[in-house]
């Protein structure tokens, strides 16, 4: 679906915005409850990743459709590994046939796993046939997304002896270890990470207080609303829930980040209000990203509707995500009148004033490059092609725009 925005401007008193639960804590927590059914979920993010990942854990099929759900691919890979007497084929869209997954699979079959390619060497489709993982140390290159990491670490309860797991030289993307470690000490688990090896140790049930647990809203998708308050006049407000200044989520750095864009943050019950306060004073914005690498795309659009460069580095996950979204940003900024360049891990972006007019925005099948290409409406006119890709994370967004008035139509 091809969207129109029009140019618009925020009202003076918008309704609070409640965000759904973080994709990733739900879809760590929906892996853990597989292992342990006792553990009960709240505020479950809607997103079709997180629905991907209820129906591929609820599905007695041998043959499992991820689409385009890089994390469900990457975690269910590890789970149906242990799922002894199930033999499965997993699979996923095109696009998802292209992305890499060989160090998760060399580290699984490495602890005893029988996982094997189909087709491409290195990535999906694969043959997994679950049996019992009867080892308990693994090296894994630390480099590379953390959701191979994590997907070792969300099973390692489960394993006999637990896992020690050595990380071999820069880790990337700490802050989404750490919340897997966090979400596994919530229901009990005991896990230590130094330095470089994490470990964890067995847990064959929950105690009756950690049974439940309620996920935060997605810091992910409050970046949007971040780069709107930005891109408003002084004075413009927008409050959204459910959120909490403790967060587990790497991406709440937005806080400290935007403050360089005259945006404040306030932490109230469970909300936050973002609030201009003043006009960007810099000429050029610089970021390193390594642990929050998906507000890069927010960021960098943000930076050029205020007519300011930017240096992001720290992204050479990114070519690996739905999309190459390095060159899906250079390609779509330039076709707004920006200067780009591009590394495998940076972007620069050189300062400007010029936007063009009722350019057609390319999504790429990637939920952020239509989300974080939207707060664009309220400098010009432009179009999102695909539209509603932003199901795949945030379901809602389009109407959510619409409540703090944004013009759309189709």
């Amino acid at each position: 679906m091809l969207l129109t925005l029009h140019k618009s401007t925020i009202i003076a008193h918008p309704p609070t915005i409640i965000i759904t639960g973080s994709k990733s804590e739900s879809n760590r927590l929906l892996l853990l409850q597989a292992l342990y059914p006792e553990l009960q979920i709240e505020n479950v993010s809607n997103s079709d990743d997180s629905e991907t990942m209820q129906k591929a854990l609820k599905s007695s099929s041998n043959h499992i459709d991820v689409s385009h759900a890089g994390t469900a691919m990457r975690f269910l890979t590890a789970f149906f590994a242990t799922q002894e007497g199930r033999d499965i084929t997993i699979t996923g869209s095109a696009r998802m046939k292209e992305r890499p997954i060989q160090v998760l699979v060399q580290a699984l079959n490495a602890l005893g796993a029988d996982i094997s390619y189909l087709e491409t060497e290195g990535c999906p489709p694969l043959k997994i046939n679950g049996k019992p993982l009867t080892k308990d140390q693994v090296s894994l290159k630390a480099n590379v997304s953390s959701q191979y990491i994590s997907a070792l670490l969300l099973i390692a309860p489960k394993l006999e002896n637990g896992l020690e797991l050595t990380l071999e030289g820069k880790i990337t993307s700490v802050p989404y270890i750490n919340m897997t470690l966090d979400l596994l000490t919530q229901i009990g688990v005991e896990t230590s990470f130094k330095n470089n090896l994490i470990t964890v140790r067995p847990l064959q049930k929950l105690s009756p207080q950690q049974q439940v647990l309620t996920v935060e809203s997605d810091w992910s998708s409050v970046s949007y609303f971040y780069s709107i308050v930005a891109l408003s006049p002084v004075g413009t407000t927008i409050t959204l829930s459910h959120y909490k200044k403790d967060s587990l989520q790497g991406d709440s750095v937005l806080a400290s980040i935007y403050t360089d864009f005259g945006v404040t943050t306030t932490f109230g019950n469970n909300t936050i209000t973002l609030v201009k306060t003043d006009e960007a004073q810099l000429g050029s914005v610089n970021c390193q990203l390594q642990n929050a690498p998906d507000i890069a795309q927010t960021i960098a659009v943000t930076c050029f509707g205020l007519g300011i460069g930017c240096h992001l580095t720290g992204l050479h996950t990114l070519k690996i995500k739905e999309t190459d979204r390095l060159v899906a940003l250079k390609t779509e900024l330039e076709k707004l009148g920006a200067q780009v360049d591009i590394t495998n891990e940076a972007l620069l972006l050189h300062s400007s004033t010029q936007i063009n007019d009722n350019v057609s925005i390319a999504t790429y099948h990637d939920h952020r490059m239509a989300m974080a290409f939207a707060p664009l409406a309220l400098k010009t006119n432009l179009q999102i092609e695909d539209a509603m890709v932003v199901s795949k994370s945030y379901p809602t967004f389009w109407e959510d725009l619409k409540t703090i008035g944004f013009k759309i139509s189709k």
